[in-house]
């Protein structure tokens, strides 16, 4: 056996292990990949809420003020327990939220948009302090004595408590939440440590519901509500569901055309295509991206833009042998003339990606981040992957026939 002839084997042997391998680990893996993928609203449901700023009477609400709104309600949300919110400013004092999985609306709304405005006050109204002077540990705990639920606090100053404590021994402090008097315990001793319990809620939920809302903190301005929108969880999977039908179909018809055209070159498109699904799911579920229907639908372009670059590549091929070149030397010249072409059209869709991605709000921007995260993989996958598969078969000496690779002899296509 030649050196040559090993050489022949040796790239037909790294083909097939290819396959081999990448359809064990997809196999294996994209189940997994798949369940740690976050669904956006519109795919397995939940609700979506528009507010606006309103600020004090004399003031204008600045980049700030809505810095500091966004942060405050993504603490709240975090409160929650919400996976992967989406919170985003539309126009100069407008924030939208949209939280996907959540169905209780009436929970999350008083979660989001209450105040939240905690005073301690004393027998004579004044107020001794607020809830900015609390740490961000309140929790929900059980009175020993009555087993009530109560919700301990630890204030920031110590000091400054213990001194409040000590004026006002033998006093009521009323507790105030947001206007109403929610406990007025009597200060029975002097607190030195600033830990300190409320009482006042009626169950266990209550006092986790306060507990949260104390350690969300206080919103910088309120919040006027201006729409609302709830999407179901049937809803979202059906509409799941029918995009994952038709993304399906439109794949298979896509893999069905490249191998009746292409032949092998088709076979290998499709591979790099199956490798292209794949390393997209893992992006998105790595990246932690937010997928939603528009996204889902820009991957499916991706998939027809992947293919593009393969039939410019191949067509290429095609124009080099009806010259008269051999396949190698059609392979080798195809190739290289049409990079300029793939890179050229790739490179302009990525920059309009950006453009709706920094202009575009919602949606618009998600289909933006899918279309981006698509064309970079496609352009690894269809560029370089593709053509390293077809590089190996070709100078194999494998499968010689131009046939094989939709030719034939005279330059024309059987």
């Amino acid at each position: 056996m030649t050196r040559s002839t090993k050489s022949n084997q040796r790239k037909i042997l790294v083909f097939f292990l290819f396959i081999l391998v990448f359809g064990a680990l997809a196999g294996w893996t994209t189940p997994k990949i798949w369940n740690r993928v976050v669904l956006g609203l519109d795919l397995q449901g939940g609700f979506d809420v528009l507010y606006q700023i309103v600020p004090p009477a004399g003031q204008k609400v600045d980049e700030t003020a809505v810095k500091a709104t966004v942060a405050a309600l993504d603490r709240r949300i975090n409160a929650l327990g919400v996976a992967e919110p989406s919170i985003q400013v539309e126009g100069s004092d407008r924030i939208r939220v949209q939280l996907a999985g959540v169905f209780d609306q009436q929970q999350a709304k008083e979660m989001l948009g209450k105040p939240a405005v905690l005073e301690f006050r004393a027998p004579d109204g004044t107020v001794l302090l607020t809830g900015r002077d609390l740490k961000s540990n309140a929790r929900y705990e059980t009175n020993p004595q009555t087993n009530a639920p109560v919700v301990a606090v630890e204030f920031q100053d110590p000091a400054k408590f213990r001194d409040i404590t000590e004026k006002y021994l033998g006093q009521p402090i009323a507790i105030v939440l947001d206007g109403q008097v929610i406990s007025a315990p009597t200060v029975r001793n002097v607190i030195p440590d600033g830990r300190a319990v409320i009482e006042g809620e009626k169950t266990p939920d209550d006092a986790i519901r306060l507990a949260n809302l104390l350690n969300a903190g206080a919103l910088p301005y309120p919040l006027k509500e201006l729409s609302s929108t709830a999407v179901g969880p049937t809803l979202g999977q059906a509409a799941l569901q029918k995009t994952m039908v038709a993304a399906v179909v439109a794949v298979a018809l896509i893999f069905l055309f490249m191998i009746v055209v292409y032949r092998i070159p088709g076979l290998v498109a499709d591979l790099s295509l199956l490798v292209y699904l794949y390393l997209i799911l893992l992006v998105f579920a790595g990246l932690k991206v937010t997928l939603t229907l528009p996204g889902l639908a820009a991957l499916v372009l991706g998939v027809g833009m992947a293919v593009d670059a393969n039939i410019i590549t191949y067509e290429r091929i095609r124009d080099e042998f009806r010259t008269g070149k051999s396949v190698l030397s059609s392979f080798v010249a195809g190739t290289r003339k049409s990079l300029r072409t793939i890179l050229d059209s790739n490179i302009t869709t990525v920059i309009a990606g950006i453009v709706m991605y920094f202009f575009g709000t919602g949606s618009i921007r998600g289909f933006a981040v899918a279309l981006i995260v698509s064309i970079v993989i496609s352009m690894v996958t269809a560029v370089f992957l593709s053509r390293w598969l077809l590089h190996l078969l070709v100078t194999s000496d494998w499968l010689k026939s131009p046939a094989w690779y939709g030719l034939k002899e005279g330059g024309q296509t059987p």
